[in-house]
């Protein structure tokens, strides 16, 4: 299995997510500079968190217009697998690949604490290795992660199944208490159409070591592998 983690000017995660896949999965992770080009063609390409320019105009607006976003539409029509992580999430939307945007929080200011979210399907390449309910434990590091679309999308969304991941207690269930930045639907992952592009708010890179208080990220990056040995 072969991994890409794009890298943008403002980039903090990426060394994290490089550092999780590697040593979870034992594969080959290379980490690429926005202004290069893709030279192989990855199982799996990852945007990660953190603030690429800046957060500039818009968290992820000027990443989105990156040279190697091209290369990043191309593999996502090939059908391989995009993942993009808080900032990455916010760059997927902002390039076209996920409906959407990200907006500041209900209560504005930057959030970064522990975070449960609840599994929603279990039949996509990000999930499989989960139980469909399970309540996870994925840190949360953001400004801007309110998901939100217009009602009849928001709609469309829910019916198509395309919500992966959602804001919850311990105890999977949902509610504004237990919705950190106010997301439509208490929203923290959403698919593409297609389902092998996912934007997720929270942080599975910081739950993959148990040294860091949570392993729950195993399961994520687990999925992903199963999907891509199986094809």
């Amino acid at each position: 299995m072969k991994v890409a983690v794009i890298a943008f000017p403002g980039s903090n995660c990426d060394d994290d997510v490089v550092q999780a896949v590697s040593d979870v999965l034992g594969c080959s992770v290379t980490k690429v500079w926005h202004r290069n080009r893709l030279d192989t063609e990855p199982d799996l390409i990852i945007l990660p968190g953190g603030f690429s320019y800046g957060d500039y105009l818009r968290s992820g607006a000027m990443a989105a217009r990156s040279p190697i976003m091209d290369d990043v539409r191309r593999e996502v029509r090939r059908g391989r697998l995009v993942l993009g992580i808080c900032n990455g999430f916010q760059v997927l939307t902002e390039s076209g690949l996920l409906p959407g945007a990200l907006l500041t929080n209900r209560h504005p200011g930057f959030l970064c604490r522990p975070c449960t979210v609840r599994v929603e399907r279990t039949d996509s390449p990000f999930t499989g290795t989960f139980r469909e309910g399970q309540v996870v434990n994925f840190p949360i590091a953001h400004n801007e992660g309110r998901y939100y679309l217009p009602p009849s999308d928001l709609e469309k969304l829910e019916k198509d199944g395309r919500v992966l991941f959602r804001y919850c207690n311990d105890r999977g269930e949902t509610g504004d208490d237990f919705n950190p930045n106010g997301a439509l639907n208490h929203i923290a992952g959403i698919l593409s159409e297609e389902g092998n592009v996912l934007g997720l708010m929270p942080h599975p890179e910081r739950s993959s070591d148990i040294l860091l208080g949570c392993d729950d990220g195993i399961l994520f990056w687990k999925s992903i592998q199963t999907w891509v040995e199986r094809r």
